[in-house]
């Protein structure tokens, strides 16, 4: 077996509707299908793939992991390739009232930030192909001055 790709990330979320308005009003993810049966509440979202992401919600004891437990860290998402594509990513997150941490990764520029539910999320832009050459250059993390 070979890995060939990254095929798509499922966040648990505590209200489903909150998380679609999230990552399809706040971010423009196109939503692609919902799924509701069994007690069962699904959302997926699709960037050019049958779908890339989902959430599913869940309810009761399912909530109670905290900051430090196993789980999701964050997922990333790539928004372009210029420092003014995150800059506008910026502007538009910051309406939206999220906190955000701009990090320099050297060969990606990001912002972090949490969804409604706390979830990480980054969304970064690729600057440099350097890694190519030193896969050690993907491991850097400094301030960023947008």
């Amino acid at each position: 077996m070979k890995i060939q790709s990254l095929g798509h990330v499922v966040l648990r979320v505590t209200d489903r509707a909150r998380a679609e308005a999230f990552y399809g009003g706040v971010l423009g993810l196109p939503l692609c299908a919902r799924f509701d049966e069994n007690g069962m509440k699904m959302a997926f979202f699709t960037l050019g793939d049958h779908h890339d992401f989902a959430v599913m919600e869940v309810s009761g004891e399912d909530t109670a992991a905290g900051p430090a437990a196993p789980g999701l860290h964050h997922v990333a998402f790539k928004i372009g390739t210029t420092l003014d594509d995150l800059r506008e990513a910026r502007t538009r997150l910051e309406a939206a009232g999220l906190a955000l941490a701009p990090v320099d990764h050297e060969v990606t520029k990001s912002l972090y930030f949490n969804d409604p539910d706390g979830n990480g999320i980054e969304v970064y832009v690729d600057v440099s192909d350097a890694w190519r050459q030193d896969p050690q250059r993907v491991a850097q993390a400094g301030p960023l001055e947008l």
